[in-house]
């Protein structure tokens, strides 16, 4: 039984010096730091939000709709000219 303690008591020793070790590490600051530059990576590469690619999706969709439409009416045989005073 007293090997049992004695492995829990150095276990707890263990995790009490670890969470120590973090506390006083830069591991915080690491993190803060990390975030900071992904903020501003992300910003460089001017990504979008999924609201504004979705608007940007259906704008192209429509714009894609008129050019189709625009192409149907050029390959359409030309109607007869009405001539105005004739």
């Amino acid at each position: 039984m007293g090997r049992h303690m004695d492995k829990q008591a150095f276990l707890h020793d263990f995790q009490q010096r670890i969470a120590e070790l973090l506390k006083s590490s830069p591991a915080a600051d690491i993190e803060r730091n990390l975030k900071a530059m992904l903020a501003q990576g992300f910003q460089k590469m001017d990504l979008v939000t999924r609201e504004e690619f979705e608007i940007q999706v259906a704008l192209v969709e429509r714009l894609r709709h008129r050019l189709d439409l625009l192409e149907a009416r050029l390959e359409a045989p030309p109607a007869e000219p009405s001539t105005p005073g004739h």
